[in-house]
């Protein structure tokens, strides 16, 4: 019997159980990263991280990222199944990201996973990183179901979800950036700010010392009828801003620039938000990726929906970033959804 018949037909006997146990990987990009979940549970959860690494550079390198998650995740895995007091022979499912995100990183992880799952004879899911930050918020609420408005801010996407369910005919994309993504615009106006790498937290530091009125920037697609971003403007409206000021002998004052600049893409983004789940006449929104875990936009997305009569579901600080706790929830939830197992031709998919 093939491999794919195999796991097709251990798969089908657990769609009806929440037992069993999904070992889940993600390198998607700088984060090294193992998970044991038993449905929404997380029994275990490891990340080796690169920021270290990369910061003499300014940003993620990606050669040396995949590099890294190659020493990395071997010794992560006997971590992870020591933290979560299980072995390989308990597992049930291996889970792994495959799109999108670097093609180098994305390609150690799921190789490894793909070798593991055929020495295992077990199940592989392929697990859609977006998806994953969705499935962030099952494991902060549990008790989290579609339909739902969902808010992916990262440092790769900016999109906005209608969600009836996990399978992919039920995420209706309602709104996504032209350009540069949200996460994308902090780690450049860092730069631009002479403040280093990641970019995101640095910014929201040194914005809570400045004031958020002190400089107006344009809105992209005013007056349009959609619900797409850019954030490509601000950027260079910045840079220009800046450089100008240079060129004067001007001082500019950090904080305020920073905190201005927090100001006008939190409020881009929760506006455009609020505006889809009325739209959609709903009255629950999901916050998900790695700018989830900008308080600012915490803050305010749950302040202007209380005043819509709509509910914020907000993920927990550690599964905001890059995590395989997620992902191995995600792929708990397309099993639930019927999934089929993925055959080890699986290729990754940076621009999934």
């Amino acid at each position: 019997m093939q491999y794919i018949e195999i796991a097709r037909e251990k798969l089908n006997k657990l769609r009806d159980r929440d037992d069993f146990l999904i070992l889940a990987f993600e390198s998607s990009c700088d984060e090294t990263a193992c998970s044991v979940v038993k449905g929404r549970k997380v029994l275990a959860s490891m990340i080796s991280s690169q920021i270290e690494i990369h910061k003499r550079f300014g940003g993620v390198v990606p050669e040396i990222a995949s590099r890294n998650h190659t020493l990395a995740i071997d010794s992560l895995l006997t971590e992870t199944l020591d933290a979560a007091g299980v072995t390989l022979k308990d597992i049930d499912v291996v889970a792994v990201t495959y799109g999108a995100g670097l093609l180098g990183a994305l390609l150690v992880g799921l190789c490894y996973a793909k070798a593991l799952a055929y020495a295992l004879d077990l199940p592989l899911i392929a697990v859609n990183h977006i998806k994953g930050h969705i499935a962030s918020n099952y494991i902060t609420h549990p008790d989290l179901n579609p339909p739902y408005i969902a808010l992916i801010v990262s440092g790769g996407h900016t999109n906005i979800y209608e969600v009836q369910g996990f399978a992919d005919k039920d995420m209706i994309s309602l709104g996504q950036t032209r350009d540069d993504a949200i996460g994308e615009s902090f780690d450049k106006v860092a730069r631009i700010l002479g403040l280093g790498y990641p970019g995101g937290p640095k910014v929201e530091k040194l914005a809570k010392q400045g004031n958020k009125e002190a400089f107006k920037f344009t809105r992209p697609f005013r007056n349009e009828d959609h619900l797409d971003f850019s954030f490509s403007g601000i950027k260079t409206a910045i840079a220009n801003l800046v450089s100008n000021s240079k060129a004067r002998g001007d001082e500019i004052n950090a904080a305020d620039l920073a905190a201005s600049f927090q100001n006008s893409v939190v409020s881009y983004v929760v506006d455009n938000t609020i505006r889809a789940a009325k739209d959609k006449n709903l009255k629950t929104i999901v916050l998900a990726g790695g700018v989830a875990a900008n308080s600012a936009l915490r803050e305010e997305l749950t302040q202007a929906a209380q005043k819509e009569g709509m509910t914020v579901k907000l993920p927990e600080f550690e599964y905001c970033t890059d995590n395989a706790a997620m992902i191995g929830v995600a792929a708990y939830e397309e099993i639930k959804a019927g999934i089929e197992p993925s055959d080890l031709d699986l290729d990754a998919d940076p621009s999934l």
